[in-house]
């Protein structure tokens, strides 16, 4: 496999892709545990037998197709689907992959097959064979393959696109997997989405200040990594006025252009709109407290009443008024 694509294509993932792939995998590993059991502990030597005699179980894959769009040499994968696969043979259920890609040209018909995805660390000899059997679809597919595996110390997406050449090896021509590098482009809709599953409220019970604590500092850390980012540029722009590097100015131009996109923060119309946004948060605070504290006085009110009416009956007769 070679390191890198030299077609020249620019490929755009959208996270729907990465999310779609994500849960088709941890649906079908939920779905192949074996249910829990309550049995006996067997004796060593069957427990020996046992372990001698079962196969080494293969790791779980999932595979299904990806969809998009190709604007000249632009690639941009939009969704996926999953497909039925059989291992035995190493092919896909090609009569189910048609009336898929039927459906979803009702849905979406300006989107086509774009190629196909997979799970595990890396390309597998019996995945060309898929590719192969994709290339009357789509003479040039893409392989998106997702590492489920967790890694703390990788800091990067565990996703490769693979793109498919015809190289020369010992004289022989063979199709290989080549590496092709990634954007990610997403729109409104999916980051909402993306944003709202992120900031889904965790299983174990965790109070909506924790959430909040959450929200805050992830937008703590992007405005910091936006700090940093400006910064950069800031210096690079003074080493270039100062002549340390030198002038391009197709790269001024999209620092231009970048810092246009940045909202202007020193005008009246910002100045007004977060002044009257900061005193809408400073009113909720006060009326939630104001309504925090009505209802511990109405709390010990309820209970000095009936502290007086017990009072009362052991006193026996009120007074007449």
């Amino acid at each position: 496999m070679a390191s890198s694509s030299s077609s020249g294509l620019t490929f755009k993932l959208h996270p729907l892709v990465i999310v779609n792939i994500s849960d088709h995998y941890t649906r079908i590993k939920s779905q192949s545990l074996p249910p829990p059991t309550t049995t006996h502990a067997p004796s060593a030597s069957n427990g020996a037998d046992a372990e001698s005699s079962s196969p080494p179980q293969l790791p779980l894959r999932v595979f299904g197709c990806v969809i998009g769009v190709q604007r000249g040499r632009t690639v941009e994968i939009f969704n996926s689907f999953e497909l039925l696969y059989d291992p035995s043979t190493h092919s896909l259920d090609r009569a189910f992959l048609e009336k898929k890609q039927e459906l979803y040209k009702k849905v979406f018909p300006n989107f086509y097959i774009l190629g196909w995805y997979s799970t595990g660390s890396d390309a597998q000899e019996s995945d060309m064979l898929i590719h192969r059997a994709l290339m009357d679809i789509n003479e040039s597919p893409l392989y998106v393959l997702l590492n489920p595996s967790i890694n703390p110390a990788q800091k990067d997406l565990p996703v490769t696109i693979f793109e498919s050449e015809l190289h020369v090896i010992d004289g022989i021509p063979q199709l290989i997997f080549v590496r092709s590098s990634y954007t990610i482009e997403t729109v409104e809709a999916e980051r909402i989405s993306i944003d709202h599953v992120a900031h889904l409220k965790p299983s174990d019970g965790g109070s909506a200040a924790t959430q909040l604590a959450a929200h805050l500092t992830g937008i703590h850390s992007a405005i910091k990594m936006l700090n940093s980012r400006i910064r950069v540029l800031h210096h690079y722009l003074l080493a270039m006025q100062k002549g340390d590097v030198p002038c391009e100015n197709s790269l001024l131009r999209q620092v231009s252009s970048l810092l246009r996109r940045l909202p202007a923060i020193e005008s009246e119309k910002f100045q007004d709109d977060f002044l009257m946004e900061y005193n809408d948060t400073l009113l909720i605070s006060y009326l939630a407290m104001f309504t925090n504290c009505s209802s511990t006085m109405n709390e010990l009110v309820d209970k000095f009443n009936t502290a007086y009416d017990r009072q009362s009956r052991r006193g026996g007769r009120s007074a007449y008024i």
